[in-house]
């Protein structure tokens, strides 16, 4: 091309037309972006209900076998008050869990709930947080004794305690990690 010479000029051509009923629009719009947070929220409710019956479970078992470790003389977990403590949350905790999955049942089953949903999460959240510390604080106050018997003796009562104990770490667990349901909907103001 030489200086005389005018380049062409080409006029701007529209896009590709394609398939537009396949686009995919981006994500969080439209119908897939709903369809998308539906399934979201669906799975932290089921994901905490779990949590919650697992959590009562584990609290069930640790009252249950706490409550039964009675063996006669020495060996009777009312002369302990480390493990009175673990039977009182253990109670406290199979309560609460218990209370609060029959709850999410029913707001599951009829689709109502009896209080605002930044009510209700605000009380997940804490009641979570505070049953979960009772929870630890109460294993890891019968965790010395019980390590301390059984360098004496090894014998029923010591496993029935140790493993009251396991399943109030295990509750533990389950509450911990319920609690951050609540938090991220609280972060994200999304009252499920």
């Amino acid at each position: 091309m030489t200086s005389t010479e005018e380049p062409t000029k080409t006029a701007p051509t529209a896009p590709p037309a394609g398939d537009v009923e396949s686009q995919t629009p981006a994500t969080g719009f439209g119908v897939p972006g709903i369809l998308s947070r539906w399934r979201r929220e669906d799975l932290l409710k089921k994901g905490s209900l779990v949590l919650r019956v697992m959590g009562f479970l584990f609290s069930l078992l640790a009252f249950i076998i706490m409550a039964s470790n009675s063996h006669g003389g020495w060996e009777d977990f009312d002369k302990y008050e480390e493990y009175r403590y673990v039977l009182a949350i253990a109670i406290l905790s199979t309560l609460y869990t218990g209370a609060q999955a029959l709850r999410q049942v029913q707001e599951m089953s009829t689709g109502k709930q009896f209080f605002p949903a930044r009510t209700l999460a605000l009380v997940d959240f804490f009641g979570d947080q505070i049953v979960a510390y009772l929870l630890i604080s109460a294993a890891s106050s019968a965790i010395p004794i019980t390590n301390r018997m059984r360098e004496g003796a090894d014998n029923i009562f010591t496993d029935s305690s140790a493993a009251a104990i396991s399943m109030e770490i295990l509750a533990f667990l389950a509450l911990a990690f319920s609690a951050l349901i609540p938090g991220y909907k609280l972060s994200n103001q999304s009252y499920i």
